[in-house]
């Protein structure tokens, strides 16, 4: 998944916010850029995407991810595509067999219109989490990626991600692992834009 970059883009409104809201996270503004993201045209290679980005560093991810393209034609990634291909076709790219089974379902899904792609833009966020937590293998921080780089919802935080919270700790100066209570009291204050403050958290875990 990729993180747009040019803090000269994004929007006034969310800067504003964010000084006024948060002077710690606001000072990050100056070490770190950001813009809105462009949600892809195609709903069902990002959550191939998801899936296997998984548990993964972002370059391991966009490794294994352009090997799986090459096993397309035209590297056009299909559900029709990913139900042709074998198994052991999937894993050669470097993914796990509970990845392969995940990615298998999700096709199987889509062309039997279990799970309509097309519709999940008009769904509440966490709607959208509910379908989608029914493709196996799809749990709720991969539901929340998918809002935040497949739909573009600006007001998405992923309590269960590390470096969220690993940034969040750091940031704040925190010593020790802080409590749900100390985090949303955080978080909560982001909001209608937590989606860009996460992406400036993992920025932030960048910096020297």
């Amino acid at each position: 998944m990729i993180i747009f970059l040019s803090v000269y883009k994004m929007s006034v409104k969310v800067r504003k916010h964010f000084k006024k809201n948060d002077p710690i996270l606001f000072s990050y503004f100056e070490k770190v850029e950001l813009i809105h993201h462009r949600p892809p045209s195609d709903l069902f290679v990002e959550l191939c995407d998801t899936i296997i980005s998984q548990q993964l560093s972002g370059k391991a991810a966009a490794t294994i991810f352009g090997r799986f393209k090459n096993l397309f034609p035209k590297k056009k990634i299909t559900a029709k595509g990913v139900l042709k291909l074998s198994e052991a076709k999937i894993r050669s790219c470097g993914t796990s067999n509970a990845k392969v089974r995940s990615l298998k379902d999700l096709a199987q899904k889509v062309i039997s219109r279990e799970l309509k792609l097309k519709r999940l833009k008009d769904l509440s966020d966490e709607d959208v989490v509910n379908e989608l937590v029914k493709v196996k293998g799809i749990g709720p921080w991969s539901a929340e990626m998918f809002l935040m780089f497949g739909l573009g919802r600006e007001d998405v935080f992923s309590y269960g991600d590390l470096g969220l919270r690993n940034a969040l700790k750091k940031m704040y100066g925190f010593k020790k692992d802080p409590s749900a209570k100390q985090v949303e009291k955080i978080v909560g204050r982001w909001k209608p834009f937590r989606t860009y403050a996460s992406r400036i958290l993992w920025k932030s875990l960048e910096l020297k």
